[in-house]
């Protein structure tokens, strides 16, 4: 269930698939190889309650995503050895981590990550730079 490019800057999930949290708290994995944004994005997003853990780069990532089975990952893309496509499609061929959500957090433009991407390896898209609240409503929509 794809959904369209948003086009006026609201946000719009690109899947159907959902994160399933329960009564616990969101567990999010925030890739990005720059380790000052990774941590920054971390800082606001525990205020909101939310357990985040960060891995630096794409195969960390996948590694750190086997062993903590987070509910989100945030997913720079352009990061060296093993970049973001290739991290989320190596998650979605373990059976741990088929059928978790990820998102593309990148300051690439959205028409070229679906462009790039194959059926489903991204649930949704966020630009780096976008405020933390559109974050923090972006896996709203996406946790059950």
């Amino acid at each position: 269930m794809a959904h369209s490019v948003s086009t006026n800057g609201r946000l719009s999930p690109w899947t159907g698939r959902r994160a399933s949290a329960g009564n616990t708290r969101l567990r999010l994995l925030v890739v990005d190889d720059n380790p000052n944004s990774a941590y920054a994005l971390v800082a606001y997003l525990s205020l909101e309650d939310i357990e985040c853990s960060v891995a630096f780069g794409g195969k960390e990532a996948v590694a750190s995503a086997i062993t903590h089975d987070p509910h989100v990952v945030l997913m720079d893309i352009s990061m060296p050895e093993c970049n973001g496509y290739e991290a989320a499609r190596a998650l979605r061929r373990h059976p741990r981590t088929r059928d978790v959500v990820i998102v593309a957090h990148t300051a690439l433009d959205e028409r070229d990550v679906r462009r790039e991407q194959n059926d489903d390896d991204f649930d949704g898209y966020l630009q780096k730079g976008d405020s933390p609240r559109r974050v923090v409503a972006m896996l709203h929509m996406l946790a059950q």
